[in-house]
């Protein structure tokens, strides 16, 4: 297999990278970046099997040219609210297998589109295979599947976790940061009533989750809201939280207001937000909200009775993860399960569709982070 990992050197792509150099599967690793000698330097680090070159994906003819001698896509280039669609689809016309690590709703949306095509060329398309998206999706799809009947799915994760990397080699504000100010500006889109429609992000909503109590968290746009529906067809509501210290969340909520009067720019809002998470602590958080780092709530019908079931990860960490790990190495295990012929299935398709192997996937992931004694916790309203 012939793999091409597009901004392998970013501050999410080089933990992909490092990972798939490691896999025996890999005949080749090419690290593509729009900085050709960074690109070079890292690949130098990581075995005589990776190549780096340079590649600015804007320009469509240029990519299309370079994937066509590739099998598979691995995609890190963000923010996906601007490069994900076309990236995606013109990995499919060039005939390779594609993942990413999309955390926006809208490309998402026109993505799903292209299944078509992928089934058509017999690809394999895999959206959003992060952290959230990503672990967030397989949580959910084991909770899903401990109710007889789901009607409503959150997944959720603590803004305090999600701090730059320091290592990267892009030179303008960080991509993640672009995402964050543009996924808690305007408005997003959820499902709920069996429909999709248009909230404001930020809002606050309660929920009550099994063996730890009620808590407060806030709508962000991500994609699990709008994938969720398109794999479990009898959901009600589909929506994605985020919860973080006090003073985090109303700092973004004034941010929120200030964009939304034209008194501050999105670049200048990413730029502040980039600073704010490299600088805030979580210990705060910790105290005020007993929510999980990262989860999936899932309320419906067990036994004929409205039960709820939270999944979340149990075991200690033997060094600090970062976003970089959180984010980076999900999609490089999710390559490998593809490639040893654990993903048989052909399309676009997100983390918790049923053909693939949830539990399996989420133990791999805890394992890479080098979690002692790492296990799915599933916490059950009907065992309290």
């Amino acid at each position: 297999m012939k793999v091409i990992i597009l901004g392998g050197c970013g501050g999410m792509g080089r933990y992909t990278s490092k990972a798939i150099s490691s896999f025996d599967q890999i005949q080749s690793l090419t690290i593509a970046d729009l900085n050709k000698e960074d690109a070079e330097e890292f690949a130098n680090q990581l075995g005589p099997q990776v190549k780096g070159i340079g590649l600015n994906i804007i320009n469509k003819e240029l990519l299309y040219e370079t994937l066509k001698s590739f099998d598979i896509v691995v995609n890190t280039v963000g923010p996906f609210f601007k490069y994900g669609y076309d990236v995606l689809k013109t990995s499919l016309h060039a005939n390779c297998h594609y993942m990413d690590i999309c955390d926006d709703w809208e490309p998402t949306e026109k993505m799903l589109e292209l299944d078509y095509l992928a089934k058509e060329k017999g690809l394999l398309a895999i959206l959003g295979l992060g952290a959230s998206p990503g672990i967030t999706n397989l949580l959910g799809a084991i909770a899903i599947n401990e109710l007889d009947q789901a009607e409503t799915i959150y997944t959720g994760w603590s803004m305090d976790e999600a701090k730059p990397e320091d290592i990267s080699s892009q030179k303008d504000t960080n991509a993640a940061m672009i995402h964050g100010i543009e996924q808690i500006s305007g408005k997003v889109k959820i499902f709920k009533d069996k429909k999709f429609q248009m909230t404001k992000p930020l809002k606050a909503i309660e929920i009550n989750y099994p063996q730890r109590g009620n808590f407060k968290a806030s709508v962000f746009g991500h994609p699990e809201a709008i994938t969720f529906p398109k794999h479990y067809k009898n959901l009600q509501a589909s929506i994605n939280l985020v919860h973080g210290d006090r003073l985090t969340m109303t700092i973004l909520r004034f941010i929120n207001k200030l964009i939304a009067l034209r008194l501050l720019s999105k670049g200048i809002a990413a730029r502040f937000l980039d600073w704010l998470e490299r600088n805030s602590s979580s210990k705060e958080s910790q105290q005020q909200n007993n929510l999980p780092e990262i989860y999936a709530l899932a309320i419906g019908s067990k036994n004929n009775k409205l039960e709820s079931v939270g999944v979340s990860y149990d075991g200690t960490p033997t060094r600090e993860l970062s976003m970089g790990d959180a984010t980076g190495l999900p999609l490089a295990l999710g390559l490998k399960m593809f490639i040893e012929g654990e993903i048989p299935i052909r399309g676009v398709i997100s983390p918790e569709s049923e053909a693939i192997d949830h539990r399996k996937m989420l133990l791999e992931i805890f394992n890479s982070f080098e979690m002692r004694d790492a296990n799915i916790k599933i916490d059950k309203s009907w065992e309290v």
